[in-house]
């Protein structure tokens, strides 16, 4: 046991170095990164007419993929494209008016300088993302990120990490920068994310989870009241006059409690409008989902149901907190 708690003592020590090699590569990238190529890639971007395209192979391929779809997601339309791939078609995707994004450590990768000729018969700019800038690579570029690192974090400084590490965060800093230069705001970037939970706070809204209004006049019976619960299945009905207009709500804890406070001969004449809520709080169908949760929970006393009115005062649903929480709120 002793020697295992050594091995694992030793190794979080390692790990901790191995992060703090990449920390420092990427912090190295940042001090030396030059001003006029950072501004000039924005340019190209910023005033790119078509898609841009994210081009690498092997490990590069894999952090090209990623930073295609963060550059999508936040804005700037972007495809992968494998650099092997591209030789055999899939060039076909790269058109007149796009920019090209192209990761290669060493700037000499046979798939990706074969395709030089190719991309620069078509007119597009490419913005390499390169760890050597003396390379090939280097000379065919229209921008050059310098993405060097000093050494990788791999003790055997062969595994691409330190350098994969840092084409990954100038990858994220570029799509960063394009997000404020675009001026994409919470509610752009939830279009683009309907199925995360920031996209349905931003974007689901009342009318996309409420139930059709149960309703019952002030004067229904408590029996009819109850058969009215029962057959909605949704914990309450909505009280309302011959207009629609919303008088209150009767939850089956209300049912119940004015059941147990009235006496048995009173029984038949007890009716919706003795056992209600009035003027109950509700919400329009047009009102976020979120902003109904946080105004059934955010109080002393939580809610479970919400009537929703819409703009013309007519009640037209039921909104159940169950339904919100389960939508994944």
């Amino acid at each position: 046991m002793t020697c295992v708690r050594n091995l694992v003592i030793n190794t979080y020590e390692k790990v901790i170095k191995i992060l703090r090699v990449e920390a420092d590569a990427v912090a190295n990238a940042a001090a030396k990164l030059d001003q006029k190529s950072v501004e000039k890639a924005l340019e190209l971007l910023v005033g790119c007419k078509g898609k841009v395209v994210v081009v690498g192979v092997g490990k590069s391929g894999v952090i090209a993929q990623k930073i295609a779809q963060t550059l999508t997601s936040t804005g700037t339309p972007a495809v992968f494209v494998l650099a092997s791939d591209a030789l055999h078609g899939g060039l076909g995707v790269v058109v007149s008016g796009d920019v090209l994004i192209v990761l290669s450590n060493s700037g000499e990768t046979d798939e990706i300088l074969a395709l030089v000729p190719a991309i620069k018969l078509r007119g597009v700019s490419i913005i390499s993302i390169i760890g050597n800038l003396n390379s090939t690579l280097a000379d065919h570029s229209d921008v050059v990120l310098d993405a060097s690192v000093d050494k990788e974090a791999c003790p055997l400084n062969l595994a691409p990490t330190a350098s994969t590490t840092v084409a990954l965060a100038m990858g994220d800093a570029v799509a960063m920068a394009l997000m404020e230069s675009r001026g994409l705001t919470a509610e752009d970037f939830a279009v683009n994310h309907p199925a995360g939970r920031l996209g349905k706070r931003l974007t689901l809204r009342v009318s996309d989870l409420m139930h059709p209004s149960p309703n019952v006049s002030p004067v229904s019976g408590w029996l009819e009241v109850v058969k009215s619960i029962s057959t909605h299945s949704l914990g309450a009905v909505n009280v309302v006059d011959e207009n629609l207009t919303l008088l209150g709500i009767v939850t089956d804890g209300d049912l119940r409690r004015t059941i147990e406070k009235t006496s048995t001969d009173n029984l038949s004449i007890l009716a919706a409008n003795d056992m209600m809520t009035r003027s109950p709080i509700s919400v329009s169908p047009h009102t976020l989902a979120f902003e109904a949760l946080r105004l059934m929970e955010d109080r002393p006393s939580q809610i479970s149901v919400l009537p929703v009115v819409d703009g013309d005062g007519m009640c037209v649903g039921l909104l159940r907190l169950h339904d919100v929480v389960r939508s994944g709120l």
